[in-house]
């Protein structure tokens, strides 16, 4: 089939050309990577091409990045960060002031909810968490006239929870509030948030963008929807520029390079989580299994309609022999390193409880304790059911007091 010539490339061309065209100077087909401060001006004010000064303010190589991030996302801009926490942090200043009440759905990322409910409350920001990922919820949440960001995370992390964005959305328009998507689990080959509606599209870069365990960064897109009277976009340039958590240009290089091959990796990594999951199903050591491409999912319509071609490379469950189980299951895992992140090429296992999420114990939105997350990597299927085949052994060992005892993950809960 022939694509007509007015229609947009499709998403991986766009991922490999888009920010990323062979270097004028040499003809180096990967542009090269400006390790450097600061550039040399002609006279006073007088820059060179591309109009750099300070590779706070802009740097050829981030710049790249960051137009091939903006193209995938279907955005105007975006603005790459030194973390997905800086990215975040950056873009709430942006658009907040003290007083303002924020809206977040129930199970965010830890470090999302740690940053409103521990380091933006004392900016006088305010906040409520929506109890499901229900947007007539989302409604009932809002303050009228107060209520300024509706911050929705979908596949949620980790109870992978799927949400209507152009719901929330609608919500978001009616209540004079911006919607921001966090986008880290689907990106941008399985869903664009900001043609549904949304305003703001966040990313931990470190995750299945960099795609490779090997870099740190974050980063926000954004539409040509204004704030406050103000595009939304010169908000943002101006935060970053300002306040400076911007990428690194090495890291920048590292993540464009992992965003080339992102539709290959997640189309790899859907088919082995579905696969991880039915298996999972099958087992009757095991309670419970999250994850949207699961005929019994209760978003499963939903995420059949607007997931592009999978539903995503992260599976949770809990095993049937509660905690024990589940620290014994991330003991015994060969395949699966015990580790606080997701997104690489490698599998990797986390309890979120007291890893990633330990900051929402002991609130009403605490993950429970024996939930197990699963960051299915890109190796081979059968060595995938092997490994968690031999792990789920040793976790029924566990819960049934023929285990020496589980791993302590304390020391790993206070790095996350």
């Amino acid at each position: 089939m022939t694509r007509p010539t007015d229609a947009l490339p499709g998403l991986a061309t766009r991922a490999v050309h888009d920010g990323q065209q062979p270097d004028p100077v040499t003809g180096a087909v990967v542009p090269p990577i400006y390790q450097t401060s600061t550039f040399v001006q002609d006279g006073v004010n007088e820059f060179r091409t591309g109009g750099h000064e300070y590779s706070r303010g802009s740097n050829p190589t981030r710049n790249g990045f960051e137009e091939q991030l903006a193209s995938l996302e279907r955005g105007t801009r975006a603005f790459a960060f030194a973390s997905g926490m800086a990215a975040e942090d950056a873009l709430l200043r942006a658009v907040l002031a003290p007083g303002d009440h924020v809206v977040l759905a129930s199970d965010v990322y830890g470090g999302t909810f740690r940053l409103v409910d521990q380091v933006l409350s004392s900016w006088g920001i305010e906040h409520s968490v929506v109890p499901s990922a229900s947007a007539d919820d989302a409604a009932a949440t809002v303050r009228p006239g107060v209520t300024r960001v509706l911050w929705l995370e979908t596949p949620s992390n980790p109870l992978l929870r799927v949400a209507d964005v152009a719901a929330w959305a609608v919500v978001a328009r009616d209540a004079g509030a911006l919607l921001v998507v966090d986008n880290t689990f689907a990106t941008p080959a399985l869903q664009n948030p900001l043609t549904l509606g949304a305003h703001a599209v966040v990313h931990s870069t470190t995750k299945y963008i960099g795609g490779h365990s090997d870099v740190l960064g974050g980063a926000v897109v954004v539409g040509d929807a204004p704030w406050r009277g103000e595009p939304l976009a010169e908000l943002m340039a101006f935060q970053q520029f300002a306040c400076g958590a911007v990428a690194g240009p090495f890291d920048a290089f590292l993540a464009a390079r992992g965003l080339k091959t992102l539709p290959l990796r997640v189309e790899r990594h859907c088919v082995n989580a579905l696969e991880v999951a039915r298996f999972l199903r099958s087992r009757e050591d095991v309670a419970e299994v999250n994850y949207p491409g699961l005929e019994e999912h209760p978003q499963h319509e939903l995420a059949s309609r607007t997931l592009n071609g999978g539903f995503g490379g992260i599976v949770s469950f809990r095993p049937a022999g509660g905690v024990a189980a589940a620290h014994e299951f991330v003991r015994a895992s060969r395949l699966y390193s015990l580790s606080v992140s997701l997104g690489g090429v490698e599998s990797l296992a986390c309890v979120p409880q007291s890893m990633t999420h330990a900051s929402r114990v002991g609130t009403p939105y605490e993950v429970p304790e024996d939930l197990v997350r699963l960051s299915v990597g890109i190796e081979d299927l059968a060595d995938h059911l092997a490994d968690l085949e031999q792990a789920l052994d040793a976790a029924a060992g566990a819960a049934s007091g023929d285990s020496r005892g589980s791993r302590d993950t304390s020391s790993v809960a206070r790095a996350a």
